[in-house]
């Protein structure tokens, strides 16, 4: 259906129903998320839900993470080629995480669907995916900076039934439960991902009640409606091709050199295509993208820049297309080890607005912290083998700074959208580490007319011997870049700080890395990238960033030119005359 043949549907039928399926999607994660045994979900609520129609094509998502689109839109369509829709019955749930086959982004993320039906009619599908703490492999976590093959991530799972005649398939769920070192938190995180799905069925149930075919009609001319307002916007844009080159790091130890990402953008005729020819070929490292994945940080990152409005479903599809060689670092071939994979898809959308920059410099972003920085912590409470543990945090870190505002402090941005790790929640269900310090880094924003968001300092002290921690991250070699005059973001990095006060710097990809009682290990986050020129800030959002602990007296004066005097009762104003003179004013 092209975007200009529409249904019978009225514009006001088509938000009220748009608005009822968002509202289900968000149900179906709300209950997940109280549901679920991990701090993983419970409490960084690392899950997404959505809507799709009966072909299964994505017609709302709860707005969650952004990451998580790529597997969602897809997995449907994966899972028709296993099992024809013909076959599919009432009481059916399906599961699968194998990101060459329409699972997850890794293996990790997991995903289960359900069909909706009335009567012999199928309505739709309720689809979820959640990020489990473990599902088997080389390290704790299932997430190690150093694999070479995706057989060393975890336990793989092809689009296979996990429930029949509303039955969970014990035997599909002894299979997983036998590949986790934490069953029990498996166990309680899947149900609780089956149990939302069937309220979530119930739900759709309820809608086509009241809307019967309506229903069917609205969610297709809600994919039209998404695909028209896009195209529309792309209409005003300038067209051309524009190109830009951004580097990982690197791939861990094995792969020291940074891995260059390139994207060559073609706007023409309400259309974009995105070429990424020019990006390195994969490597046996965890940060290949696979496709999904790809696809997922360009519907963001379009979305994100030209529609913040536009619904999030399969019609912004249709107005762009993406194409990677096969077998580079963002469209691997398996096995190729794809773990680390959400580094790299914060980088992308760098990528992307790099290139855009002269297309769209009213609404483009400076550079944001562009990693996921993640520690893993593992080990045994009390020496107890049954009582192991995985605590898994990512930090946030700043936003890059706009033409319209500075960037925001401490948050994650673009593909991530988890939520922060209370101290209080971590100190209880992890009491064998211990949080010494969290709070942003003075200095860490790029300085600009609009200051880039600052990254965070989170210090984990281990209070008991026989622990292990994985550091993963990115931006520690390449900051965060500003635009017309901004200063580059600061860089991340890991520390172990030894009990006599001894630093190591940890490597960006450090697994299983030993620690012990009194060991600190810091976590700085990368910042952001400023905009415009810093001498055009004004001086008193310079002072104000000076008293809130933002930016040093020193940077005020180096970066800002702007002087400070601070009292013998340590009271802040700014010396105009200095100020004037550092400026350049007089």
């Amino acid at each position: 259906m092209t975007p200009e043949t529409k249904k019978n549907v009225d514009a006001v039928t088509m938000e009220v129903v748009g608005n009822l399926l968002l509202s289900i999607a968000e149900e179906v994660t709300t209950i997940i998320i109280k549901s679920a045994y991990s701090t993983n979900i419970k409490e960084r609520r690392d899950v997404s839900s959505g809507i799709m129609d009966p072909e299964g094509n994505m017609v709302a998502q709860a707005e969650n993470l952004a990451i998580h689109l790529g597997s969602l839109l897809t997995f449907i369509k994966e899972l028709y080629k296993r099992h024809p829709k013909e076959t599919i019955k009432p009481g059916d749930m399906f599961i699968g995480n194998d990101p060459y086959n329409g699972g997850g982004n890794h293996l990790p993320d997991i995903v289960v669907a359900a069909p909706a039906f009335e009567g012999e009619t199928m309505i739709g599908w309720v689809v979820n995916m959640a990020h489990h703490s473990d599902i088997g492999g080389k390290v704790p976590g299932s997430t190690s900076g150093d694999a070479t093959s995706i057989y060393q991530e975890g336990l793989k799972l092809p689009i296979i039934r996990i429930c029949e005649n509303d039955k969970v398939l014990d035997n599909v769920m002894d299979l997983i439960l036998a590949n986790t070192r934490v069953p029990r938190e498996r166990y309680g995180d899947l149900i609780a991902q089956i149990s939302a799905n069937r309220v979530g069925v119930r739900r759709l149930k309820e809608a086509y009640a009241r809307y019967n075919m309506i229903l069917l009609d609205c969610m297709e001319e809600l994919q039209n409606y998404a695909e028209r307002r896009l195209r529309t916007v792309i209409s005003d844009l300038k067209e051309g091709v524009y190109k830009f080159t951004d580097y990982m790091d690197n791939g861990g130890e094995r792969y020291p050199d940074p891995l260059p990402i390139t994207v060559t953008i073609t706007i023409k005729n309400n259309f974009i295509d995105f070429d990424f020819t020019g990006t390195c070929d994969q490597v046996e490292a965890p940060v290949n993208v696979p496709y999904n994945s790809l696809l997922a940080t360009v519907f963001y990152s379009l979305k994100a820049l030209l529609g913040p409005d536009i619904p999030s479903n399969a019609g912004i599809y249709r107005a762009f297309k993406v194409y990677a060689p096969k077998g580079c670092l963002v469209n691997p071939v398996h096995p190729a080890p794809v773990g680390v994979m959400i580094d790299t898809c914060q980088r992308l959308p760098d990528v992307i607005f790099g290139a855009l920059a002269p297309a769209v410099p009213d609404r483009i972003l400076a550079a944001g912290n562009g990693a996921c920085t993640s520690i893993v912590f593992t080990g045994m409470l009390n020496n107890n083998p049954d009582q192991f543990f995985i605590y898994h945090e990512a930090i946030a870190g700043g936003s890059g700074a706009s033409k319209h505002a500075d960037g925001l402090s401490g948050v994650q941005v673009h593909m991530t959208n988890t939520s922060n790790m209370p101290i209080e929640a971590s100190e209880i269900e992890f009491p064998i580490v211990r949080i010494k310090k969290y709070g942003l880094r003075m200095n860490s924003g790029g300085a600009g007319e609009n200051r880039g968001g600052l990254g965070i300092i989170r210090e984990f002290e281990v209070i008991s011997d026989g622990v292990s921690c994985t550091c993963l991250g990115d931006r520690q070699k390449f900051s965060p870049w500003g635009l017309e005059g901004g200063k580059n973001g600061a860089s991340g990095a890991f520390y172990h700080i030894l009990p006599d006060g001894t630093e190591i710097r940890l490597p960006n990809k450090c697994t299983d890395h030993p620690v012990n009682k009194g060991d600190i290990i810091r976590v700085l986050t990368p910042g952001a990238g400023g905009y415009g020129d810093p001498v055009k800030r004004l001086p008193q959002k310079v002072l104000q960033d000076v008293l809130e602990g933002k930016v040093s007296l020193e940077s005020a004066k180096n970066d800002y030119k702007v002087s400070i005097l601070q009292d013998e009762n340590g009271n802040l104003a700014i010396d105009e005359k200095e100020t004037t003179k550092l400026r350049g004013l007089n």
